[in-house]
């Protein structure tokens, strides 16, 4: 873990003129990917690492090889819309580089304080590559709705977590947990719910949740694709595992607002997954179907049960790599039209079917179809949620659905019909984009070999 960090830090720290230092990040974050996935299929993984200020257990370890990998996928990504007509070239691998530092930070912080400062840093690179390389002068607006939403939702909880440890002296998330030190705080019932809620509130938003959400389609559009890549792939996995660090440390149960937050979660993702029908604009439509499936992970995680916290952890790496793919794409139709709409790139079959092939690949496993992890995901969702609440098979029996005809939609819109509206001059695919959808695809599909990346973490 230590080689890793000092990988990234030397990456993050080199500056040469030209394009010599974007091939060395490059490969320096490749070199990292791949011996993250060595470490990660290694016998000692699931043996417990700790330290007295890092830690690295079955439930970090997943997320940090994701986080490697789509940050290697989102240089890839970005050959030709940043490299090729020399956007700032230095500046936007070093955005990557430092970003990826910083969620590793984020997955491996032992102490709650450090954990809460690293999350919240996450959001400043982010800033700047959709403020720096984003389409739309509405990418403004887009980055004040994202800071504003986070940052309003967060502060609460930084208040708590002083509050708290300073009452506990507990501030380590691994050695103990705080209920006891909390006791005192819950002096009625109401106060015990809004602490519920202060404690998960700013994950909720970063994950996101039905109803704080609007932030994430406006942040989507408006970013270049390594932004939209790394929003779906792993920035939102940090709210799930921030929820499940919080369920362990303050050993949340008993609470009443759990039960209606895990109904409306269910229900809020049958909405958005109605919502993504009637949506005209590509990226927008992927990144409602993301608020679709995390709130099934929501779903999971509130369940309180092994097998809920299985099931969201294997749909977190499904879906970081399903919808990162799926952006990826998005993005090279945009370089082929020029436009997002879904009425404008109609009938790219006629022109691109290799193309079309990868389309159908990624809808496929978008809509849990084997032999995909997000099938395995789905399914163990289906014990913990009838433990919870036999009702709740209704909403998920509508999302599961829903996802299928939505992905399905996607797929028939952009690749079937007429001739497109307006296309561009362009040539065939090129091998870069052969490499980059064949890393998204075969991970998501061959991690079923796997499985006890996932199931064998044992709460």
């Amino acid at each position: 873990m230590l080689g890793l960090i000092l990988l990234n830090v030397i990456s993050v720290l080199s500056w040469e003129s030209g394009v010599g230092t974007w091939y060395l990040r490059m490969w320096s974050i490749s070199l990292g990917a791949f011996l993250s996935v060595f470490v990660m299929y290694s016998s000692s993984l699931y043996k417990f690492f700790y330290s007295s200020w890092m830690m690295a257990d079955g439930l970090s370890c997943p997320l940090l090889v994701l986080t490697w990998w789509i940050s290697l996928l989102m240089i890839l990504a970005s050959q030709f819309s940043v490299k090729y007509k020399g956007i700032k070239v230095n500046l936007f691998s070093m955005c990557v580089t430092i970003l990826n530092l910083t969620l590793m930070l984020t997955f491996l912080s032992c102490n709650i304080i450090s954990f809460y400062v690293f999350f919240e840093f996450s959001l400043v690179p982010t800033l700047v590559l959709i403020l720096g390389w984003g389409y739309q002068p509405e990418r403004l607006q887009a980055g004040l709705y994202m800071m504003i939403y986070t940052i309003s939702a967060s502060l609460p909880l930084l208040a708590l977590i002083l509050g708290v440890s300073e009452m506990s002296m507990i501030t380590n998330m691994v050695i103990g947990h705080v209920s006891s030190g909390v006791g005192v705080i819950f002096i009625t019932s109401w106060i015990k719910e809004i602490f519920y809620v202060v404690v998960l509130g700013a994950f909720l938003v970063k994950l996101p949740v039905f109803s704080v959400h609007l932030w994430l389609p406006k942040a989507h559009v408006e970013a270049p694709v390594a932004g939209s890549m790394v929003l779906a792939g792993v920035l939102l996995k940090l709210g799930g595992y921030g929820l499940i660090r919080m369920y362990e440390f303050f050993m949340l149960k008993g609470f009443f607002i759990s039960d209606l937050l895990f109904c409306f979660s269910l229900w809020g993702g049958v909405l958005t997954s109605m919502i993504c029908i009637r949506q005209v604009d590509l990226k927008s439509l992927i990144a409602y179907s993301s608020v679709g499936h995390m709130s099934l992970m929501l779903a999971g995680v509130i369940s309180n049960t092994s097998w809920g916290w299985q099931a969201s952890l294997s749909m977190m790496l499904a879906h970081g790599l399903c919808s990162s793919g799926l952006l990826a794409l998005a993005n090279y139709s945009y370089e082929k039209t020029h436009s997002r709409s879904l009425m404008m790139m109609k009938g790219m079959l006629m022109y691109l079917p290799f193309l079309a092939m990868w389309w159908f690949l990624f809808c496929v496993v978008n809509m849990a179809a084997p032999p995909s992890i997000n099938l395995i995901s789905e399914i163990m969702l289906f014990p913990s949620i009838m433990f919870h609440s036999m009702k709740m098979l209704v909403p998920l029996g509508l999302m599961s659905f829903l996802s299928a005809v939505y992905s399905l939609f996607l797929y028939t819109v952009t690749q079937h019909g007429g001739s497109p509206k307006f296309t561009y001059p362009f040539s065939t695919v090129k091998g870069s984009t052969f490499t980059l959808l064949m890393l998204h695809w075969v991970p998501v599909n061959f991690l079923i070999l796997k499985s006890d990346v996932f199931c064998m973490w044992i709460v």
